[in-house]
């Protein structure tokens, strides 16, 4: 069974509708973030102000590498991880990717308190967002197999979405 992969920005529901998809479709769930937290041994906001976003983005892809031969499982990758086109190839691999995408109003609105997105930290305002979603448009999807629009949806109703057009191209 090919894994289901999550892609998209920040804020766009990947962790959210993993879990649900993960307890619906009796899948393993794998949070590309807490494996780096795990082997890293400290939050992704400590990982980022001791060693910067290239260290982040090595430990990444180390984590989806490892990942390659993995089957039956919802997999939520952080909202970089197609910044590097290694981390497409190896996700392929194994995987139909859903990109979730959600307005960049929606996105502030989701993400607005958390202060768990180092990327945004002294940047939480819709231009800002906008801009590095413009930058990230064309990789997200190019890597995708289909694209999901979350605004203003139910998790249950993204999930229904996502399967009914994983079943057209699987």
């Amino acid at each position: 069974m090919r894994n289901i992969t999550l892609i998209g920005f920040m804020g766009t529901g990947k962790s959210t509708v993993s879990h649900y998809l993960g307890k619906k479709m009796g899948m393993e769930e794998i949070e590309i973030d807490e494996m780096i937290v795990k082997a890293e041994k400290m939050p992704i906001t400590e990982i980022f102000a001791k060693y910067g976003e290239e260290y982040f983005r090595d430990c990444e892809s180390r984590a989806i590498l490892q990942l390659q031969n993995k089957t039956g499982a919802v997999i939520s990758c952080g909202g970089g991880a197609v910044i590097r086109e290694e981390n497409v190839r190896n996700l392929k691999k194994s995987s139909q990717i859903v990109l979730l995408y959600a307005s960049p109003e929606t996105i502030l609105e989701r993400v607005r308190d958390s202060t768990k997105r180092p990327i945004l930290n002294g940047h939480m305002n819709v231009a800002y967002i906008s801009e590095l979603m413009e930058k990230r448009l064309a990789l997200y999807e190019k890597a995708a197999d289909i694209k999901i629009v979350t605004d203003q949806k139910s998790v249950e109703a993204v999930c229904q979405e996502i399967l009914s057009k994983l079943d057209g191209i699987e």
